[in-house]
């Protein structure tokens, strides 16, 4: 796997009407099966999540990995 989940990754590619380039979002869901994939929540500028899409590998860029703690959100 190349990312984990609540990892902060950059979009790379146009996917959808809603979701561009260079958009900001957090890894929900990591996919092994059938093909490496990855379903992340695109956030605003304030933190709030506006779209949601699955991504391969190559259309997503490692910003930071975030680790949550109970009562740290």
């Amino acid at each position: 796997m190349k990312f984990k989940e609540y990892e902060l990754v950059k979009i790379l590619k146009n996917t959808q009407e809603d979701i561009k380039i260079g958009d900001i979002g957090v890894i929900i869901m990591v996919f092994d099966n059938p093909n490496e994939a990855y379903e992340v929540e695109i956030v605003n500028d304030e933190g709030n999540v506006y779209a949601q899409g699955t991504f391969l590998p190559d259309e997503l860029e490692l910003l930071e990995s975030v680790q949550w703690r109970a009562g740290n959100r």
